[in-house]
């Protein structure tokens, strides 16, 4: 049944081809593109809305821009800064899924009468009975469905993922074919609000605070060398140390009160055990006894064959077959049946 669907069009080619598909299948559509966080104060319309625009014009549909940069700044940016200043690593893009593109923008399109959401998420929603599942994408190799297991359970049933079923290549070609400006748009790789890629200078400038220094220590705590701040370094990390060690020395945790960062050889990187917090479910309402499934700890993870038992409503041990490489507090650890998306949680590093 055709429903009144909004559009989040971010200007790139993705959101242009589903927004496209979405009349398609005989929606009435609305393009809603979102503003978020401007470092230097401009105003106007930046490119990407302009893109989106020009879609929605070619395509005949409205298009409403919606301004989110104050709640985007203090639920996705202030998180990140947060995460980092406390020794682990933040994953904005599954804050902001939660908190902004089917949080706040949600909200504001619900209140200028949309029925359903749309997005160019790599991703599928199926219908089982009465409930609504979310499913990985049928190609693999971009699905997003990690990025989006904070999802409200019962918002499921008015979220469509239209490009689900899609390759990369068949979206591009298809948007050549409807002459689109965005055909050839080249994907962003880095998070929105740090293009460049360098998340220390971005915390420095956003905070207005110089990292302090501290000390490199083996994991018996015997002094390696210095330092030039926390936010500088990621589990797992080897290049950029700054220091040399006679043979290979990664990152295994970071402290924020002592400033110490933690080293040791890669084989000593692999944990078996691992806790998350902050779970949420999405194909079943809770989690009573051990559960059997594929875990992954990071976007570009293959996933894990493990069996997470839980230890509280929102908390679990997870337990892997075979020990995974860097574990990173902060990080999100998603849980699979096959394409299901069972549910996930935060990464701790500490024991609940």
């Amino acid at each position: 049944m055709p429903k009144n669907v909004f559009a989040a069009m971010s200007g790139g080619v993705d959101s242009s081809v589903a927004a496209y598909l979405l009349l398609q299948a005989g929606h009435d559509v609305t393009g809603a593109t979102m503003t978020l966080y401007r470092p230097n104060g401009e105003t106007g319309d930046t490119s990407d809305v302009t893109d989106a625009r020009a879609i929605c014009r070619k395509l005949g549909i409205p298009h409403k821009t919606y301004d989110m940069g104050e709640v985007f700044c203090r639920r996705v940016i202030e998180d990140f800064i947060r995460v980092y200043e406390e020794g682990g690593t933040p994953n904005p893009c599954v804050t902001c899924n939660k908190t902004i593109k089917f949080g706040a923008l949600w909200d504001a399109v619900r209140a200028d009468g949309a029925e359903m959401l749309a997005t160019g998420h790599y991703a599928r929603i199926v219908r089982n009975g009465d409930r609504f599942l979310l499913y990985k994408a049928t190609d693999e190799r971009k699905d997003q469905s990690y990025f989006l297991w904070q999802l409200p359970r019962d918002l499921l049933s008015r979220i469509l993922f239209p490009l689900g079923t899609m390759t990369k290549p068949e979206i591009r070609d298809l948007a050549a074919s409807l002459s689109f400006e965005t055909a050839h748009k080249s994907d962003s790789q880095d998070i929105c609000f740090i293009p460049d890629g360098d998340y220390a200078a971005f915390l420095t400038r956003y905070t207005g605070r110089e990292p302090l220094p501290g000390e490199y220590v083996s994991e018996d705590g015997q002094v390696l060398g210095s330092h030039k701040g926390i936010i500088h370094y990621t589990v797992g990390q080897r290049k950029g140390l700054g220091v040399a060690f006679g043979q290979p020395m990664f990152v295994k945790s970071k402290d924020p009160f002592s400033r110490r960062i933690v080293l040791t050889v890669n084989d000593r990187l692999f944990e078996r055990e691992i806790r998350v917090s902050d779970i949420n479910l999405l194909a079943t309402n809770r989690l009573d006894t051990p559960v059997r499934c594929e875990v992954k700890i990071r976007y570009n993870h293959r996933g894990a064959s493990a069996t997470v038992i839980p230890t509280g409503e929102t908390t679990a041990r997870i337990l892997f077959d075979e020990p995974q490489r860097a574990p990173a507090e902060g990080q999100s650890a998603v849980f699979y049946d096959g394409d299901t998306v069972l549910g996930g949680g935060i990464i701790r590093q500490n024991p609940l």
